[in-house]
Order: structure tokens, then C-alpha cells, then sequence
């Protein structure tokens, strides 16, 4: 199989913009050209990978099963190309991290802080987004690792718990059933529920959730873990969010807790990592800092600051 680089950046490109007219802007060339090396990769691999959809274009089956092996190989030969610099004379190693947001923009940074104090050869990098966002990333080798509250069931990634990511149902301040020791469950069915946009990870956490007891609520959809907050505090409905990234309001009195009898789920901290190609020595590190006293002190301090 006679299949270049080009033909696969111009097939994964096309995949993931939906049109050969989106593609080719991405990466800078005619549309004929993107079109031609589409074709001829669907000549080498044997199979129809593309198909109309609307005034787009969508992956066939056949497109569908091959775009996660071309997206690896462009992410491990990119990864390799990175690797090749690092080891050549005065390369500066690098180090990617991938986080969802509660994460990202609560407990990560404070991580890095601390592990670059003791790495300062590494340059490190933070991506945060959604679930979908930041596995999508691990996949294709954008990221070194991740750090999220679920590891997905998937063989190609791998995952170790280091920390408890505990979970809270928020409401305003003033909700009476944030006044009482327990809340009977059904309680909670006639109340608006406020959750984040489909492919986030506390969707499917507070969906899961509220499948398993029945109750099927009206539903505000917001767009990131800070608006969730605020629409609780300004009594628009009840969110589940890790107590890490409510703490500040939580402490000062802005937001009040519902504890529901029978509990709430529970949840871990994770960092995955992909099983497809070598690991990196700065990966090895982080995920060895992530175990060790040093990390867990950040950790409490974190809670204890916000």
C-alpha cells in the first residue's frame, strides 16, 4: 500500500471539518488537490471513504472504521518528530497536557506549578475542554495525557486514579431543602436541573444519575461549570459539580449544598493516558509526581484556599 502523508492529512482534515472546502483552507491548499489526494487514498486502501451529506461530507462505514488508524498515524509520526527534536543537542523537552474543565481550571494548574518547580528543563502546555474534546486530543496524539473524572471503556487509553473528586448538588443559598440533614429523593422531582452541553462529562454523570432514580426534570443546558454555578446561586434549578471548582462559593456562602438520601456519585480524579506508541519519559514523570506526597499537599491546599 503505496499511502502518503498527504493523502491521510487530507482525508482525518476532511473527517473532522465535515467538507473538502473547509479542509483545504485548514491546510492551505486548492480543494482540487484536497480532492485528488482523497481519492487516491480510497484507490490504495480499496474502499469508499467519503460520502454526501447534505453540502457536506461524511465518512462512509468503511471511512468511519479507517479514520482512527490514519489519525494515529499522523499523531504518532508527529509525536515522533517532537521526540527526534528533544533529543537532538539543546532540544527543550515538552510536556502536553489535555484536562476537562472542573479539572483544567481548578486543580491542573496547580499540579503544573508544582511538578515544573522540579522540572524546569520541561516546557509544559494546558489544553481544557469538554470530555469528547480532550479524549479526541489523546487519541490522536495531540496530548501527552489526561486528566479527567471518568475513564472511557475504550482499549486504546488507560487510566490510574490519584485523588478523590468529590461531588455536590448545588443550589442557592437560601433553597430550604439546603437547610436540612437529608432530602428525600423524589423531593427533587419537580425541580429544574442545570446541566453542561452534551459531551461533557458531568452531563453524562448527572443523566446517569437521574435515570437510575426516575426522574426526568426540566433541564437548562449551559455551557461551561462557571455558568452552572451562577444559575444555581441565582435559584435557576440544581447542578452536580465537583466540590473542587465550588468551593470558593460554597465557603463564603453563595451557593448551599441538597444532600439527597441514598448519596451521590462518586467520583476520581484520573490521568489517562493512550496504550497505542512509546510513553514519554515527561509523561512517566507527571504521572509519578501525581502519586506522590508532594502532589496530594497541592491538592489539599486547593480545597483549602478556594
Amino acid at each position: 500500500m503505496a499511502v502518503t502523508l498527504t493523502q491521510l492529512s487530507a482525508f482525518v482534515c476532511v473527517v473532522r471539518r465535515g467538507s473538502v472546502t473547509a479542509a483545504a483552507e485548514e491546510l492551505f491548499v486548492t480543494q482540487p488537490s484536497v480532492s485528488a489526494a482523497v481519492a487516491a487514498l480510497e484507490r490504495e486502501v480499496g474502499a469508499k471513504l467519503l460520502e454526501r451529506d447534505g453540502r457536506g461530507l461524511r465518512p462512509t462505514e468503511a471511512g468511519a472504521a479507517f479514520a482512527p488508524y490514519a489519525a494515529h498515524v499522523l499523531g504518532l509520526l508527529e509525536q515522533g518528530e517532537r521526540a527526534a527534536r528533544e533529543a537532538a543537542a539543546g532540544g527543550r523537552k515538552t510536556l502536553r497536557i489535555s484536562a476537562v474543565t472542573a479539572a483544567g481550571d481548578h486543580v491542573v494548574p496547580q499540579l503544573i506549578r508544582a511538578f515544573r518547580d522540579a522540572h524546569p528543563e520541561l516546557d509544559i502546555s494546558l489544553h481544557i475542554g469538554n470530555r469528547s474534546e480532550v479524549f479526541s486530543e489523546l487519541l490522536d496524539h495531540q496530548a501527552d495525557l489526561a486528566i479527567t473524572g471518568r475513564v472511557p471503556d475504550d482499549e486504546r487509553l488507560v487510566g490510574e486514579a490519584f485523588a478523590v473528586n468529590e461531588i455536590v448538588l448545588v443550589t442557592a443559598p437560601d433553597d430550604p431543602l439546603a437547610k436540612r440533614r437529608w432530602v428525600a429523593v423524589e423531593e427533587l422531582a419537580g425541580r429544574p436541573w442545570l446541566l453542561r452541553e452534551p459531551g461533557s462529562g458531568s452531563r453524562a454523570m448527572a443523566e446517569e444519575w437521574l435515570s437510575q432514580r426516575g426522574l426526568v426534570p426540566s433541564v437548562l443546558t449551559l455551557g461551561s461549570n462557571t455558568a452552572v454555578r451562577e444559575a444555581a446561586r441565582a435559584g435557576l434549578g440544581l447542578g452536580l459539580v465537583s466540590r473542587t471548582s465550588a468551593a470558593l462559593e460554597l465557603k463564603m456562602g453563595l451557593l448551599g449544598t441538597i444532600r439527597p438520601r441514598g448519596g451521590l456519585p462518586q467520583r476520581q480524579w484520573f490521568v489517562v493516558r493512550s496504550t497505542v506508541g512509546p510513553s514519554r519519559p515527561p509523561a512517566d514523570a507527571f504521572v509519578a509526581f501525581l502519586a506522590s506526597a508532594a502532589a496530594r499537599q497541592v491538592l489539599n491546599r486547593v480545597l483549602e484556599i478556594r
